[in-house]
């Protein structure tokens, strides 16, 4: 089956059932676990240090913790959707989204450090495979010409996250405890199970598939050039948001409790970046991919000179944050069409990818400041990661482009 064949096939899924339910009420439905989920992985930074003095380590091996977190989204997004893979992708979205409630409740009752720090992993794991499957049931939802939209919606709770629910948990770890961080986030994410169990129909087009099906998409060369744009190219974010509390307190001279404040630019520009990609996408995706990465490396040279005052430094996060969660939409839709009979490990392995793009950014921003390049350097190197991803999205529509004239 050919790119241009499963996209066909995947455009004319419809609900099964007729709802009274408008569509977009659903999708706000499933974006809620987005929601859950983008608060409760970046709100482990904001409260690291009172979970840190209350576990009794200190603030370097806190951060265990996050890893831990990160390990778990890399690992869980393609074994729990293996193992899911018959399921239908609405029971596979409940079930991911209990795992939330369960986890993160368990997270805020967790009476020292090495058993949190376990359950910061499984909190991890319903993370890419709950995306995976959501994505799946959305595109089940909507007609052939508004998907690249749906997924947009479906993402949209991971954006918002940044501009409410991360703050939000922050404020309560600093006003009412670390613990009751992730008992917001467990009540979110309760919310998320009733929602999707009362607004969101059953799709058939979502049911269940094959685990040889699933790992169909594994096999497939577009695929993983695909994950390797995602890889590459949101690098440069996480090269400067992982030093972004020192990069701003030392080049804009704001105090440290202003920059909670600042980030809130950058996921507001997220947000409204992800709704517009989802446009984009619809009309032209390889070329919003490409514009937006090339942006993206433009935003970040900027950004070297943005930081020195807090102004420009919001208005470079804006657009940090509108830049580069614009192409998502169309990675997410690039993966599903070239997966075949493997969409909801593709869609899934978006968030693996994206965490790949975590580690390598934080790292490569480590080495530039343990050099001693100073805090200009993190932004100027990591400029470099989406113009690699732009060389393989070149070579990934090279392929393409000749298997269509084959």
């Amino acid at each position: 089956m050919t790119a241009t064949e499963t996209s066909t096939a995947l455009a004319e899924q419809r609900p099964s059932r007729r709802s009274r339910v408008p569509v977009g009420v659903s999708l706000a439905a499933l974006a809620l676990g987005g929601l859950a989920i983008g608060t409760t992985e970046f709100a482990s930074m904001g409260v690291l240090p009172g979970f840190a003095s209350d576990l009794g380590v200190s603030v370097p091996t806190a951060g265990i913790a996050i890893s831990a977190y990160a390990l778990g989204v890399v690992v869980g997004a393609p074994l729990i959707t293996l193992v899911g893979a018959r399921w239908p992708r609405k029971q596979m979205v409940l079930v991911l989204a209990v795992a939330l409630v369960v986890f993160n409740a368990l997270s805020a009752v967790a009476p020292s450090f090495v058993p949190f720090v376990g359950l910061r992993f499984l909190s991890g794991l319903p993370h890419g495979a709950y995306f995976g499957a959501a994505a799946v049931l959305g595109s089940a939802l909507v007609p052939p010409a508004k998907r690249a939209r749906a997924l947009a919606t479906v993402m949209l709770g991971l954006t918002i996250a940044n501009i409410v629910g991360v703050p939000a948990a922050t404020w309560l770890g600093e006003t009412f405890g670390w613990r009751s961080a992730y008992w917001a986030v467990t009540l979110v994410a309760l919310v998320t199970v009733l929602a999707v169990v009362t607004l969101v129909p059953n799709a058939r087009e979502a049911g269940g598939g094959s685990i040889r099906g699933e790992l169909t998409a594994l096999y497939r060369p577009q695929v993983w050039l695909t994950l390797g744009v995602i890889a590459a190219g949101f690098g440069g974010l996480f090269a400067v948001y992982s030093y972004i509390n020192p990069i701003l307190t030392n080049q804009a001279g704001v105090s440290p409790t202003t920059v909670p404040l600042m980030l809130g630019a950058l996921g507001v520009g997220m947000t409204i970046g992800n709704v517009a990609g989802g446009r984009f996408a619809e009309r032209a995706p390889r070329l919003t991919i490409a514009l937006a990465l090339v942006a993206y490396a433009g935003v970040l040279v900027a950004f070297v000179f943005a930081a020195h005052d807090a102004i420009a430094a919001s208005v470079g996060l804006f657009a940090l944050g509108f830049v580069g969660l614009s192409a998502g939409p169309a990675l997410m839709g690039r993966l599903i069409d070239f997966a075949a009979e493997g969409p909801s490990l593709a869609a899934a392995s978006f968030h693996s990818a994206f965490n790949v793009a975590n580690a390598v950014g934080a790292a490569l921003g480590g080495v530039v400041l343990a050099s001693g390049l100073g805090y200009d350097a993190p932004a100027a190197v990591g400029a470099a990661l989406p113009l690699l991803g732009l060389g393989i999205l070149a070579v990934s529509v090279g392929m393409e482009r000749r298997a269509a004239r084959a």
